[in-house]
C-alpha cells in the first residue's frame, strides 16, 4: 500500500518513484571516472547517471539536465577540484540536490555537505584535507570536536656506560634518527656517532608508530636514549601565532624529561636539532633549512593570504629562535647569510662513503626519485615533475621508468589522479641502496629548498648522473654538465633528462667527476671533526690553568701525596720556580713545576694530578702551557721506564727519548728515561691561545 501511494504521489509531480544516484562530471576525466567507480560500489542498488560526461562505467546511463526533471536525486556525486571551469554544472547540482551533495575534492576524498554541520562542510567545500575539516581553535574549546592529544609515555633506554672523564651531552631530535631513511636521519646518525668519540651523548627523540628496535644501533655510541610520544596536534593551520609545525612538537612531558636527566646526569650542553624544536632550552640550534626562506620560496609562487601567513609566523618565530641560541649551524653558505647573526656556522650534510660506494650501472632508462613527502619540498617538487615534467618524457621514451622512494605513508600528501604502470611509488625503505645500483638518473626536481640535499650527496658517492635544479643542488659546489645536469623549468628539466637518457658517455662523464667532489669535500669524518670543534668551543671552559700561590701549597702536597709515584720534592722550593696549578671546576686538581738550568735550557721537576682527575686531559694541558709559554730552547724530563701512560702522554706533547739514568729511582729502584723537546719561536706561536679541547681536536685532524 505504500509504495503504491509513493507512485502515485511522485506521479502526479511528473517523477519517478525510485530515488536515484547522479554523478555530475565537473572536473579531468580520470578523476570523475574513479568518482563514479566509487559511488557506484558505495550504492549498489540504485540507478546511477552521470551528467556532463561519459566515464563508461557498467551500470552509469549518461543524461542531461532536463532529462533529470523526471527523477528523485537521492545522492548527488560533485567533484570539487578547483576548476572554474565546471562552477555552472556545480551550482545546477546544488540546485536540484541541495541537501544531497556528496562532495569530492581534488584527492577524492569525499564529505556529504549538510546545514548541521556547516562549517565542516564549507571547508571541505574551500578544499580544506578532510582529516582538518574539524578542527578548531584552542580558543573554540566548546565548539571542537577532535582536540591535541600530548601523549605522556616515556621510554628511556641505556647504551653505552658513561666514561669518566668525558663530558655529556645531550641532543634533542623530532624523530629516532634510525633507520637511514631520510636525509635528515642520514645525518643525525652520522653526527651523533662522530660526536661519541669525545662526548658521552644523550639522546631525546619524539616517537610517533617507529618499530622500538630502531634504537638499537643508535645504543651502541650514545648513553643514554629517552623517547616521548610525539603530541597529535589538532588545530587549524592559520590559528595560532606560532607556525603549526612548532605547536605539532609542544609537549610538558618531554621539558620534564629533558630537565630532569640534564639535571640528574650533569648534561653541560644540549644540541636542538631542527627550527621547530627552538622553543625547548638548547646551547646549539641546528637549523636543518632556513624554514622562513622554504616559505618565502613557495610564497612567492603561491601569492595567498594562507601563504604571506605561513611566511610571516616562520619569519617572526626563526629569527627571535637564532638569538636565544649560543651556537647556530646552518647547512650552508646561503643560510648562514640568510640568518644573518654572527653565533652561525655552516656544517654541511655529508655522505657515508664507506656505505655508498660506486656501483656499475646497468643498461637501461630507469629514473630514481627519492624524497620523503612528510617534508613539504619533496611533495611540490615530485607533483612538478610527474604534472609538468613526466607528460613530456612518457611518450617520448616508451621504455622509461620512475621509481619514486616517498617514506612513510605516502597516501597521506599526494594521491595520484590516474594509475601509471611506469611509476613506482614506495613508501619506507631501509636501503636505497639497490635503488642506486638499478637506476640510470637520479632526479632532484626541488622547486624549494634549503640546505644541502642529502640525497644528491649519496648519488654523487654512488656515481649515479643526476638531473637536478639549482635550487635542488643549492649549497653544493657543482658546476653544469660537468658534475650534474642543472635544468630550471619543467621543458628544460625534461629536455636535461632525455639527454642523459640518449647518452651513456655523458651520464658516466658527470658520474665520474661528480664522486671526485663527493670524495674531498663531504666525508662524515671531516664533517665530525667539525661537530666536535664546535661542541668544544660553546661548553663552558672547565679547566683553568694559573701561576701557582703559597695559598695553593697545602693542596699541591695532597695532590703530591697522592699522585704516586711522583717525585718528593718540597713544596715551598715551588714557588723558587716555574709553577702553574689545574684548576678543573674552581677545585686544584694538578700541578706542574720546571727550574731554569742553564740560559737556553729547562727542566721539569714534577708534574702531577689527581686520581680522580685524570684522562680529562689536565695533565696535558699543563705541560703545553709551561713547555710553550716560556723561553725557547730545550725542555728536559726525567721519567721511570715502567711508566707507560706518562711516556706516551710527553711523546703526544712531542718529547723524544734522549738517554738513560739506571738506579735513578728509589722506593721502587728504577731506572729514569730522559726525554727532551726542543722548543723554537714557531712552536710558541703555534700553541698561544690554543684551549685543551682545541688542541686534542689538532692532533686527530
Amino acid at each position: 500500500m505504500k509504495q503504491r501511494l509513493k507512485a502515485l504521489w511522485f506521479g502526479l509531480l511528473g517523477k519517478h518513484p525510485e530515488a536515484v544516484v547522479v554523478s555530475f562530471s565537473t572536473g579531468a576525466p580520470d578523476k570523475v571516472k574513479a568518482m563514479v567507480e566509487e559511488v557506484r560500489k558505495l550504492i549498489p542498488d540504485r540507478r546511477h547517471f552521470v551528467v556532463g560526461g561519459d566515464p563508461r562505467v557498467e551500470g552509469v546511463e549518461p543524461v542531461d539536465l532536463r532529462a533529470l526533471r523526471r527523477y528523485r536525486i537521492g545522492m548527488a556525486a560533485v567533484l570539487f577540484d578547483g576548476d572554474s571551469a565546471y562552477a555552472s554544472l556545480r551550482r545546477a547540482a546544488f540546485l536540484r540536490a541541495p541537501r544531497k551533495i556528496l562532495a569530492y575534492n581534488a584527492n577524492l576524498e569525499r564529505h556529504h555537505l549538510q546545514p548541521e554541520t556547516w562549517l565542516a562542510s564549507l571547508l571541505f567545500w574551500c578544499g580544506v584535507p578532510l582529516d582538518r575539516i574539524y578542527l578548531r581553535p584552542r580558543w573554540l574549546w566548546w565548539f571542537t570536536r577532535d582536540r591535541t592529544a600530548v601523549p605522556h609515555d616515556t621510554t628511556v633506554r641505556k647504551g653505552r656506560l658513561p666514561r669518566p672523564g668525558h663530558r655529556r651531552i645531550g641532543v634533542l631530535t623530532p624523530f629516532i634518527p634510525y633507520p637511514l631513511s631520510h636525509g635528515g636521519a642520514v645525518r643525525l646518525y652520522h653526527l651523533l656517532r662522530e660526536t661519541a668519540i669525545d662526548y658521552d651523548v644523550y639522546l631525546f627523540a619524539f616517537r610517533e608508530n617507529e618499530d622500538p628496535a630502531d634504537i638499537e644501533p643508535l645504543l651502541e655510541f650514545c648513553s643514554y636514549a629517552s623517547l616521548v610520544g610525539k603530541p597529535r596536534y589538532r588545530e587549524p593551520r592559520w590559528a595560532t601565532l606560532l607556525p603549526p609545525e612548532v605547536k605539532e612538537y609542544e609537549s610538558p612531558p618531554m621539558r620534564a624529561l629533558l630537565e630532569r636527566v640534564r639535571r640528574e646526569h650533569h648534561l653541560e650542553l644540549i644540541q636542538v636539532e631542527y627550527t621547530q624544536l627552538a622553543r625547548y632550552p638548547g646551547d646549539i640550534l641546528v637549523e636543518h633549512d632556513v624554514t622562513f626562506d622554504l616559505y618565502g620560496q613557495l610564497h612567492r609562487r603561491q601569492r595567498s593570504v594562507a601563504s604571506w601567513w605561513n611566511w610571516v609566523r616562520w619569519l617572526r618565530f626563526e629569527r627571535s629562535a637564532v638569538r636565544r641560541y649560543n651556537r647556530v649551524v646552518t647547512m650552508s653558505e646561503k643560510d648562514a647569510r640568510l640568518l644573518g647573526a654572527g653565533n652561525v656556522q655552516v656544517i654541511p650534510n655529508g655522505v657515508d662513503l664507506n656505505r655508498f660506494r660506486p656501483y656499475p650501472e646497468m643498461p637501461g632508462q630507469r629514473l630514481l626519485f627519492i624524497g620523503s613527502f612528510r617534508h613539504f619540498p619533496n611533495v611540490t617538487a615530485f607533483r612538478f615533475f610527474t604534472g609538468e615534467v613526466w607528460p613530456r618524457l612518457r611518450d617520448r621514451f616508451p621504455e622509461m621508468t620512475v621509481t619514486v622512494v616517498a617514506g612513510p605513508q605516502p597516501e597521506l600528501y599526494w594521491r595520484p589522479e590516474r594509475d601509471d604502470d611506469r611509476v613506482r611509488i614506495l613508501g619506507f625503505v631501509a636501503d636505497v641502496r639497490p635503488l642506486y645500483h638499478e637506476a640510470n638518473i637520479v632526479l632532484v626536481p626541488t622547486l624549494v629548498s634549503a640546505g644541502t640535499n642529502v640525497k644528491v650527496l649519496e648519488a654523487m658517492a654512488m656515481e649515479r648522473a643526476m638531473v637536478t635544479t639549482t635550487s635542488g643542488c643549492g649549497g653544493i659546489p657543482v658546476e653544469h654538465e660537468k658534475h650534474v645536469w642543472i635544468a630550471d623549468g619543467a621543458a628544460a628539466f625534461a629536455e636535461g633528462i632525455g639527454r642523459l637518457a640518449s647518452d651513456p658517455g655523458l651520464r658516466r662523464m658527470l658520474a665520474a667527476n661528480s664522486y671526485l667532489l663527493v670524495a674531498e669535500r663531504f666525508d662524515w669524518a671531516k664533517l665530525g671533526q667539525m661537530q666536535r670543534d664546535l661542541i668544544a668551543g660553546t661548553l663552558p671552559e672547565k679547566l683553568f690553568l694559573r701561576v701557582g700561590t703559597p695559598a695553593d701549597l697545602a693542596r699541591v702536597r695532597q695532590i703530591q701525596a697522592a699522585a704516586l709515584p711522583s717525585s718528593r720534592w718540597d713544596a715551598e722550593q715551588y714557588l723558587r720556580h716555574e709553577f702553574l696549578v689545574a684548576c678543573y671546576d674552581g677545585v686544584i686538581a694538578g700541578f706542574i713545576v720546571a727550574r731554569k738550568t742553564a740560559p737556553d735550557e729547562r727542566e721539569v721537576l714534577n708534574i702531577a694530578v689527581l686520581p680522580e682527575y685524570r684522562s680529562l686531559g689536565i695533565g696535558e694541558a699543563l705541560l703545553r702551557a709551561l713547555v710553550f709559554s716560556g723561553e725557547t730552547g730545550d725542555v728536559f724530563l726525567e721519567v721511570r721506564e715502567s711508566n707507560d701512560v706518562a711516556r706516551r702522554l710527553y711523546e703526544r706533547v712531542g718529547f723524544e727519548d734522549v738517554g738513560r739514568r739506571p738506579g735513578y729511582y728509589e722506593d721502587p729502584p728504577e731506572t729514569a728515561v730522559i726525554m727532551r723537546i726542543a722548543v723554537t719561536g714557531a712552536d710558541r706561536s703555534l700553541h698561544e691561545g690554543a684551549t685543551p679541547a682545541g688542541r686534542r681536536s689538532e692532533r686527530r685532524k
